[in-house]
């Protein structure tokens, strides 16, 4: 309901609750004023209680958990008949039930005899659409990508986390500085890649510090940094930029050859170390007797071993150490993990738009055969000496995170359940186990006064089980309800699920650099030499023998949902008079500009919907080098960004 402040609103609203004012010009004095009198006080109540109504329909909405017992992430005692109250996407109170008021129209969860829980985190995840509600349905409501999306992944964070798409809550780190590039395919290092591509190998330490810096002002939550290949400094000046932002740096791969060792990472300030990187090599009797990460931990050093855990306890590094992806096949509950997997890929809604690939790649480790018995036995030691170092940096005040390298090899959300069971046989206490897939999750991402807890103040993520977690780990499998973002998820699977962008790992704006880099090479026409192909320089050619086009760049990368008609330029190679560009199929309009620039105009009719869209060059045959194509380019991608 509106609020009036002119009376002619009032009238024509409530005309049989406002006196006539007129008539008391017809009054004598004394009578008038009173008259008047009354008649502004009832306005002014009117207005009071039309302002109050209009602030009571514009206040977030209400969801109460009512019931239950609430173990909050802190690792104290859990409270029993608690009442959870949210409004908007935040808790606003956290108390017993009953002792507090909540508004009639709110919507209540009634959860007498179950349990309440944070909202699990994935601290190592590999994000991709088709995971989504495999994640949300088991619990995981915010997932660490691993910096694979580039401008994509800003873009798929931001609208996550604005509630455009059904996803876990992302905290990204848009790309990844590393040593080398992307080993199986050389992405990095063919001089196409633009300023934020996932994987960048910074040459000086002054270009490792301006790249964290660019990562970070693109929006960067984090820095996940490949390797600790690169010389000590470059990794100093990259927490230096990262300090100056307040965000962590989390470090994937080290050894004791690499220049950054886990010991020298921790000096450095890194934040938390996925797959507990060289911790089984410090710890070993004799580090060069073996190079499987299961056989060093098999002969451990405990002299050693306490010492790398003084100092991660001391310099705060966290462990997330991939127990089951790591150890595949050693776990005791690894017979039942793989019928756990099994049973969740036997539902068609998922299987309507699941990979079949992924799914066969997430259960092709359950048919492993066992390696002979003295190397399953030593590795088996190698496991449960694993398992030790992690509970004992637990006990000695250090903190260790639930990730299961979620990647398209495994199953989303159960990698999570399967590690927090690694975490209990190691002896961790269930509290610990549930404390490393929130409260210290959110700690090393340095968001702890955002999420990791139900308590007021924090975002309301939380999940409901039907049996107590800390009597036994695997009730957190029984979900009952997930809240995401103050709003309660509908569980299961959906065969129209998706999303505008589909996206899966390590976006480009441009496909197949080097495919175009060695194209180039080969058959650009040079001044002097023969190859077929047009560079610039060159005026507009029309051939009768069309080279292979191929496209370099596009700019922009990102327009926004709604724009106008807009211009994008496309750079490349090997554009004739007869060549065509098409966006998503479909012929556009563009400009010949030399050839190795085309101008299209795309009309405000095919920027009104989010998402990715392909756009392709195309020469018409006969070709001048059909080995190298069929006349079709490499695909550009135009991102349209939710507004």
């Amino acid at each position: 309901m509106p609020t009036f402040s002119r009376r002619e609103g009032l009238e024509e609203s409530f005309p049989s609750r406002v006196p006539d004012v007129s008539i008391a010009a017809k009054m004598k004095t004394p009578a008038r004023r009173f008259y008047h009198l009354f008649a502004v006080c009832l306005l002014f109540v009117c207005s009071i209680s039309l302002s109050r109504s209009a602030a009571q329909t514009q206040l977030p909405s209400t969801l109460v958990i009512d019931g239950g017992t609430l173990i909050d992430g802190n690792g104290g005692a859990p409270l029993r008949d608690a009442l959870v109250v949210i409004q908007g996407n935040k808790i606003t109170t956290v108390s017993r039930k009953g002792q507090t008021a909540y508004p009639a129209n709110a919507q209540v969860i009634h959860a007498d005899g179950k349990f309440i829980i944070p909202g699990l985190w994935d601290s190592h995840g590999v994000p991709m659409w088709y995971q989504n509600e495999l994640l949300l349905s088991h619990g995981i409501t915010s997932e660490t990508d691993v910096g694979t999306g580039g401008e994509l992944g800003k873009i798929l964070r931001d609208a996550i986390n604005n509630g455009k798409l059904v996803a876990p809550r992302r905290w990204a780190s848009i790309g990844s500085p590393c040593s080398q590039p992307i080993a199986r395919s050389g992405l990095g290092a063919t001089g196409y890649e633009g300023p934020l591509f996932v994987r960048r190998v910074p040459k000086s330490v002054d270009e490792a510090r301006e790249l964290a810096k660019r990562f970070f002002d693109a929006g960067s939550d984090y820095l996940f940094v490949c390797d600790g290949n690169l010389p000590v400094d470059y990794y100093q000046a990259m927490m230096e930029e990262a300090n100056k932002f307040g965000k962590p740096l989390y470090l994937e791969q080290t050894n004791a050859k690499a220049p950054l060792t886990i010991q020298k990472a921790a000096e450095v300030g890194i934040s938390a170390l996925p797959h507990s990187p060289g911790v089984a090599e410090a710890a070993a009797k004799d580090p060069s007797k073996w190079t499987n990460e299961l056989d060093l931990y098999s002969e451990m050093d405990d002299t050693k071993a306490t010492e790398l855990i003084q100092l991660l306890v001391q310099k705060k590094v966290a462990l997330i150490p991939n127990f089951v992806h790591g150890a595949a096949g050693y776990p005791e509950g690894w017979k039942r993990f793989g019928e756990e997997d099994r049973k969740v890929f036997s539902d068609p809604d998922l299987l309507s738009y699941y990979p079949h690939a992924s799914m066969a790649a997430a259960l092709l480790p359950y048919s492993f055969p066992p390696p002979d018995q003295a190397v399953f036995d030593r590795r088996r030691q190698g496991y449960l000496n694993m398992l030790r170092f992690h509970r004992e940096l637990i006990d000695a005040g250090g903190h260790v995170l639930t990730g299961g390298n979620t990647n398209e090899t495994k199953t989303p959300g159960m990698s999570i359940h399967h590690e927090l069971e690694a975490f209990v046989e190691a002896g961790i206490s269930p509290m610990h186990a549930i404390q490393g897939a929130t409260k210290w999750a959110a700690e090393a991402m340095r968001v702890q006064d955002k999420l990791g807890t139900i308590e007021p103040g924090k975002l309301a993520d939380i999940v409901i089980v039907g049996g107590d977690p800390l009597a036994d780990i695997r009730n957190i499998h029984k979900i009952d309800g997930v809240i995401f973002n103050g709003k309660v998820v509908e569980l299961g699977y959906h065969a129209w699920f998706g999303d505008p962008f589909m996206s899966e790992s390590e976006y480009t704006p441009v496909e197949k650099w080097i495919w175009v880099a060695q194209l180039k090479q080969t058959t650009i026409r040079r001044r002097g030499g023969e190859g077929g192909g047009f560079e610039a320089g060159s005026p507009i050619s029309d051939p009768v023998e069309s080279p292979q086009p191929a496209i370099e760049s596009i700019a922009p990368t990102i327009v926004t949902e709604g724009s106008p008609t807009t211009t994008i330029t496309l750079k490349g190679f090997n554009f004739v008079r007869r060549t065509r560009v098409f966006f998503e199929g479909r012929a556009v309009p563009f400009r010949r500009v030399t050839p190795t620039e085309l101008k299209l105009t795309l009309d405000e009719t095919f920027l009104r919907s989010p998402g990715k869209f392909d756009i392709v060059v195309k020469n018409p045959a006969p070709l001048a080098n059909p080995e190298w194509g069929n006349g079709t380019s490499n695909v550009a991608h135009l991102l349209v960004n939710y507004r």
